[in-house]
């Protein structure tokens, strides 16, 4: 997923994105408890998902705080 990709989306569809990808984080973590996580690079991947989601969240709403200043 990339930042640009992220920028053209709309802030629902950022939060539904956010959402998926902290279900995936949960679940990889599940899976890394009981043995059973085959690619442990993806926690990695999920994790820089979710802090490019909120950078990306964050940077809209300033842009917008200063609009309606």
């Amino acid at each position: 997923m990339k930042t640009l990709e992220l920028r053209d989306k709309t802030n629902e569809e950022l939060q539904t994105l956010l959402l998926e990808e902290l279900r995936s984080q949960f679940n990889l973590r599940m899976r890394k408890g009981t043995g059973q996580l085959d690619k442990p690079s993806e926690i990695k991947k999920t994790r820089r998902n979710i802090a490019r989601i909120n950078t990306v969240l964050n940077e809209k709403k300033i842009f917008s705080d200063k609009e309606k200043s």
